[in-house]
């Protein structure tokens, strides 16, 4: 086993150990040291080192690897769809996305990012609101025959509902790989929660910001 792991191609290799960091972090959090990660996977440190430099230069592949790599840029094609209903958008969107984000390695380095104090979290909120709340904001808003964005600024108050129909979606992920709790039907689960959502988006679309 050994042997055919020096016969590995420098791009093999690597991506093996980011697979395996990924796994490792993801049960450990990012404490863990690089020493027992190469231990894990049969190599030496030095030779984990020679592909990342440092244990920053890794815990920044993991990010590209389980964050920026499951972001699919369909879901912002999808939204502005307008021959298809908006809910049916919105639904598809929510399923999609909660498969992308509600498992074992993301959920779980999330949090951990957040207690290290790394910037994995602002990072990836930030994206997540520039590249979607914008447009699921505009979209509610002409389902609505407001003013759209370019003409009434985005409000806090809408922001903040979308954040918490994003929360509400992550928390499931939280009961399930940090307080392994069971969560039966996640689907299910993100349908009833879009709908409380596009119940009550009404009463603060377009109101003035707290």
């Amino acid at each position: 086993m050994k042997e055919a792991r020096r016969r590995m191609s420098p791009d093999h290799r690597e991506q093996e150990i980011v697979r395996g960091a990924v796994k490792f972090f993801a049960e450990f959090g990012f404490e863990g040291q690089t020493r027992e990660l190469a231990k894990r996977l049969g190599i030496t440190q030095p030779l984990l080192y020679r592909y990342f430099p440092t244990k920053d230069a890794l815990v920044e592949r993991v990010y590209q690897e389980v964050f920026l790599r499951r972001w699919n840029p369909f879901w912002e094609e999808l939204l502005i769809d307008r021959k298809r209903p908006l809910q049916e958008r919105l639904t598809e969107f929510y399923q999609d996305y909660s498969q992308a984000i509600l498992t074992y390695e993301w959920v779980r380095l999330f949090m951990f990012s957040g207690l290290k104090g790394l910037d994995f979290n602002t990072r990836y909120l930030d994206l997540l609101r520039q590249r979607v709340f914008g447009l699921i904001i505009n979209e509610l808003r002409l389902e609505h025959d407001l003013k759209l964005s370019n003409e009434v600024p985005i409000t806090s108050l809408e922001i903040e509902a979308v954040w918490g129909l994003h929360a509400a979606i992550f928390y499931l992920g939280v009961r399930k790989f940090i307080y392994n709790m069971p969560v039966e039907n996640i689907s299910a689960i993100v349908d009833l929660q879009l709908r409380v959502f596009l119940d009550g988006i009404h009463q603060v679309l377009g109101e003035k910001s707290l």
